[in-house]
């Protein structure tokens, strides 16, 4: 059995199937990508296996664990975390607070502790700040750590973004489209971020990506979708050389889809 599997997925909106009997499987530390048209079903997918959005038939399974019948915060819980594709970030908080944030998920203190101020709720604070102040190097942003996010350009947010989500101990992650708002070099570093993540955390990435450069360059296996279902997967050069896939996507002739 795979790491991650998804097998039958289908996501319907008032009778309307956005997604329709998709399967995928990834085994842990690969980097996937999910390509398609506009419309295709790609956040739709995620959405439903974050939780956001019921399945209405199908399943998602994490190291032989069933969680499509959990509600998201369970989901994450069990190491299921993700980015959007515009940065969800609390502009009035520093760089720092805004990473930290995503240390308290398993991390949790007694809500007495936090009012009393205990010693433990103390050593949880530093501890989460410890390794924001770690990850923030990763990412070279620490000489960013007391600058308030709203004052930032986009490209950087979506790295503070990323950050952010790693605090969480993610054992997969999806990302939507990392390197949006970007130029050429903060998307660059942000693949090399990528690819580090999945050797030295040993995170499995599903990233949803418009630029066919970037994806190409970036995954092992990719998966593509139209009009929610699953056309071809495969690796990156398989993928091009598909038929399919050149008529719905590719052959449209545009970078970005």
């Amino acid at each position: 059995m795979s790491f991650f599997m998804i097998e039958g997925a289908s996501v319907v909106f008032r009778g309307l199937r956005a997604v329709s009997s998709v399967g995928l499987s990834m085994d842990k530390g690969q980097i996937h990508g999910l390509i398609g048209p506009n419309g295709a079903g790609k956040t739709s997918l995620v959405n439903a296996i974050s939780g956001l959005v019921p399945l209405a038939a199908g399943s998602i399974v994490l190291e032989g664990r069933e969680l499509h019948h959990l509600a998201a915060h369970r989901i994450a819980a069990f190491g299921i975390g993700r980015t959007f594709q515009h940065a969800e970030i609390f502009a009035d908080r520093t760089v720092g607070e805004n990473v930290m944030t995503g240390g308290y998920a398993h991390r949790r203190s007694k809500l007495y502790q936090d009012l009393l101020g205990t010693w433990r709720k103390v050593t949880l604070e530093r501890q989460v700040r410890a390794e924001a102040e770690a990850m923030l190097a990763a990412f070279g942003l620490l000489h960013l750590r007391d600058t308030f996010a709203g004052d930032l350009p986009f490209g950087t947010l979506k790295k503070i973004d990323l950050a952010r989500a790693l605090m969480a101990r993610p054992r997969v992650l999806m990302l939507d489209e990392p390197t949006s708002g970007m130029n050429n070099v903060e998307a660059q570093d942000v693949i090399a971020s990528c690819r580090r993540i999945a050797d030295e955390f040993g995170v499995t990435l599903l990233v949803i990506e418009h630029n066919m450069r970037v994806i190409m360059g970036l995954a092992q296996i990719i998966h593509v979708l139209d009009h929610g279902e699953m056309i071809a997967e495969g690796t990156p050069s398989e993928v091009q050389k598909n038929p399919r896939v050149i008529e719905a996507y590719l052959g449209q002739g545009a970078a970005h889809a």
